[in-house]
């Protein structure tokens, strides 16, 4: 007997069954739906979780801060080291030495400097005290940037142009009036950066002092310093109020950066940048942080830690990451169990409609066994059965929990929550398919056992 004429009489086996059959394949099915649907929850929310964790930048990113000096530039100000080491200590700062050896380091794609300067742009009657931050034209595609309008800042030609955060213009406020129009309106300013002039003035303290006065002494009056016409290239995707780690930055390329801020500072210390015991500028130029960027998730542990020894500060999501992995997958596990009982009872309703097919069948068995048919075949026969029904019950299990998975996202996407709760894979839903499959098969061998043992005379007597 070929295996074509075993699948023939085991789907016969089957129809001629058609209620008991059905009532198995439910059983099935919902064995089948229960794990999918409860495993997805779990992989739904570890989806969400690095979905999150990505918004709030690269997963192989580490960010790097230079470590001894008690205090580093953060961009926003001074923030004192985890060390709590004194300001007078010699620091191991960020240098292009620096920048090199990292990147030579195993596992490392890409190091860009980051650089942050001060500046106050102004367009018409508002102003703004902003913030640039410059760094090299890889790490846009590198962080996930989201563009919107524009392109990303290159520094071809060495000319430096600005990419703005779509939340920028909020900082904007009428130099008249010092009214901010959206905090006080919750209207923006009339501004457009990627086609009105903005300019720039990098010399922020020779400005304040220049609008103040200096000590009220009219011979000492600073004169106002020299105000630079920028282009922007490009701004961040989102709406005015759509928050992102990125919204409220000013980037450029750090080498264009770089190069205007010696050009217009020229002998002069650089803000921001350290100077030596005798208050002057040193040659070379100072970061505030550096981005590393590793070339798998597994390995930014093995980079970071390496980088610590090194003397510095390094930082990235890797241990969040690692926590929230190995407790999504506790997670997924207690939920995977509990629709594994569903498919234990399915398991045993499968045993039950084999073991009953076997008494209504002996007779027709034992005339096999006398006409001269394999035993293995026998047994074959009654596995395909119980294979069959795990296979139609796990393909209609597994259409269910489509079904009850798009309902379950939808719901929580009517509440406002941009994110996916449920979740299933294609690895998944072939894994449960061919769990189903062996799960009846499993169901089904002790009774094929039973059929291939059964005694060829003592069948053919039953009634």
């Amino acid at each position: 007997m070929n295996f074509l004429d075993l699948l023939r009489l085991s789907s016969g086996s089957l129809l001629k069954r058609k209620i008991r059959t059905l009532l198995t394949v439910l059983g099935v099915t919902i064995g089948v739906a229960s794990i999918v649907v409860m495993m997805s929850l779990g992989l739904g929310l570890n989806k969400s979780s690095m979905e999150e964790m990505e918004s709030y930048g690269s997963l192989t990113a580490i960010d790097v801060y230079e470590s001894g000096g008690g205090y580093y530039y953060s961009g926003n100000g001074y923030a004192m080291s985890a060390d709590g080491s004194s300001e007078e200590q010699e620091a191991k700062r960020l240098d292009d030495e620096l920048v090199e050896t990292l990147k030579n380091l195993p596992h490392v794609e890409l190091v860009s400097p980051v650089l942050n300067i001060s500046v106050i742009a102004k367009c018409g009657v508002y102003e703004c005290d902003m913030r640039i931050k410059g760094m090299s034209s890889e790490a846009f595609e590198i962080l996930k940037v989201p563009l919107g309008a524009g392109s990303y800042p290159d520094g071809r030609d060495g000319k430096l142009e600005l990419f703005y955060g779509n939340m920028v213009l909020q900082d904007f406020y009428n130099s008249k009036t010092g009214n901010y129009p959206y905090y006080e309106k919750n209207e923006l300013p009339d501004i457009d950066p990627m086609e009105d002039p903005i300019f720039y003035i990098f010399d922020t303290e020779a400005y304040y002092q220049s609008k103040n006065g200096s000590n009220g002494s009219a011979s000492s009056t600073v004169a106002p310093p020299k105000k630079y016409m920028l282009d922007t290239c490009g701004m961040v995707d989102g709406g005015p109020e759509e928050w992102s780690r990125y919204s409220y930055n000013v980037y450029c390329d750090i080498d264009a950066l770089v190069a205007e801020l010696k050009r217009i500072f020229k002998s002069k210390a650089i803000p921001g940048q350290p100077t030596t015991t005798g208050g002057k500028p040193y040659k070379e130029i100072f970061y505030d942080q550096l981005y590393v960027d590793v070339d798998d998730m597994e390995n930014v542990t093995e980079v970071q830690n390496l980088i610590n020894s090194m003397g510095y500060q390094a930082s990235s999501n890797a241990e969040w990451v690692e926590y929230s992995q190995t407790q999504y997958g506790y997670i997924q596990m207690v939920l995977g169990g509990i629709g594994a009982v569903s498919l234990l009872v399915a398991a045993i309703g499968i045993t039950n409609t084999m073991m009953m097919s076997i008494y209504e069948r002996t007779k027709e068995i034992g005339i096999m066994k006398v006409l001269g048919c394999d035993l293995r075949n026998i047994q074959m026969m009654f596995l395909l059965e119980a294979g069959y029904i795990g296979l139609i019950g796990g393909l209609v299990g597994l259409a269910f929990s489509y079904g009850i998975s798009t309902v379950i996202n939808r719901v929580v996407q009517s509440t406002g929550r941009a994110m996916t709760l449920s979740y299933i894979p294609t690895w998944l839903a072939g894994l449960s398919l061919a769990f189903a499959i062996l799960v009846g098969m499993v169901a089904g061998f002790f009774p094929s056992l039973r059929a291939m043992r059964l005694s060829p005379l003592a069948a053919i007597r039953n009634d």
